[in-house]
């Protein structure tokens, strides 16, 4: 009896150190963004959070990367200390929904609060930062598999976004596209002229005002035009809206609306489609009962585009809200995202290899 309960504490520790071992490694850095040199205020060195699978110091293999995204008013650390996404990146190797996955998380948090993952010539080029400067920094640091094949770009929100938006800008450079809730495809609902937080905004007089105020839709109007119609002679937020109010009257300011259009995911088809069909796969789903109601609106719009054009894609409604099924067991990151990378990011097959001796192991241990 003595001999059976020490095999058995043996192995439970045995299984306990596996199990810990078996955790993913976050790493964060910077980088001095030369994409990022700007006129409006922004710090061009960024900090980067990257996430390296289990036993990445163990072997010497080369890994695909998956490049993540956050939303307005997150960062990549808040990923990690508040959403735990590097715990659900844990659960979707070890139980084999992917292969071991590089994750890169950069952080776009600007003094508005969101980049939008735009290029400004006020602001700075954020799509260039994502798509030339971090993914250059993590080929060079990191053991990558230096090719589109091996690169997706996902997120969530803006995030989801400034996912599309990037499959659009650089083909070359991603190959697989999958965007969470995707906001502001278009200019619907909440960001068409019967907004009248495009009203507040004109009250408002200081960027303090504006942050302090907890006014989440002139936050992001302002975000938005920074990114999309800079004024550098417009102070104090040296941007220009598409909708202005004088009185109770709505006016059109038809040449930034055309600019806000240029620069959203659904008017940007009808020149970026050919670069589109060049992606291996896409994929975005949302929430039925997302909070903001142009998302599932400006979602199908897309989807409806995308199929006029014959542009193959996955594009899906759920049961939940705007972060409702995200990151939860039974939610979208470890059911839908990481297994549609799985299937269509290239990985190397000594890293399949070396998966298929780990689940050996752990089958030895039980």
């Amino acid at each position: 009896m003595k001999n059976f309960f020490l095999l058995f504490f043996l192995l439970q520790t045995f299984c306990l150190g596996y199990s810990q071992n078996n955790k993913g490694k976050i790493i964060v850095a910077h980088i001095n963004s030369p994409s990022l040199q700007n006129t409006g205020g922004e710090n061009p060195v960024r900090r980067v959070t990257i996430y390296l699978p289990p036993h990445y110091d163990e072997t010497t293999n080369r890994y695909p990367v998956i490049y993540y995204l956050h939303g307005f008013y997150w960062s990549d650390s808040l990923l990690i200390a508040s959403d735990h996404f590097d715990q659900v990146l844990d659960k979707g190797i070890n139980s084999g929904k992917i292969r071991p996955v590089i994750v890169v998380m950069p952080n776009e948090y600007t003094l508005y609060r969101g980049s939008f993952y735009t290029n400004s010539t006020l602001t700075g080029n954020w799509a260039d930062f994502t798509a030339k400067d971090v993914v250059n920094y993590v080929d060079e640091h990191f053991r990558t598999i230096p090719n589109r094949d091996s690169r997706g770009i996902s997120g969530h929100s803006m995030g989801g976004h400034g996912a599309i938006k990037a499959g659009m800008l650089f083909p070359g450079v991603f190959s697989s596209v999958y965007a969470f809730s995707p906001a502001v495809l278009g200019l619907a609902e909440e960001f068409g002229p019967g907004n009248e937080a495009y009203k507040r905004v004109q009250q408002i007089k200081t960027k303090d005002e504006l942050l302090g105020g907890n006014d989440f839709f002139a936050n992001i109007l302002i975000a938005i035009g920074r990114a999309y119609s800079p004024n550098p002679s417009k102070p104090p937020f040296y941007a220009d809206l598409p909708y202005t109010y004088s009185g109770d009257s709505v006016v059109t300011n038809s040449k930034v609306l055309e600019l806000w259009k240029k620069n959203s995911p659904i008017y940007m088809l009808d020149r970026y489609a050919d670069s589109l069909r060049k992606l291996k796969a896409i994929k975005f789903d949302w929430g039925r009962n997302d909070e903001f109601r142009h998302i599932p609106i400006t979602c199908l719009l897309f989807s409806k585009k995308l199929e006029k054009r014959g542009i193959a894609h996955y594009a899906e409604e759920y049961i939940g809200t705007h972060g409702s099924k995200i990151l939860t067991d039974d939610g979208r990151t470890l059911n839908e995202m990481l297994p549609f990378f799985n299937t269509y990011l290239k990985f190397e097959e000594l890293a399949w290899k070396s998966k298929q001796g780990l689940k050996k192991d752990r089958k030895l241990a039980q």
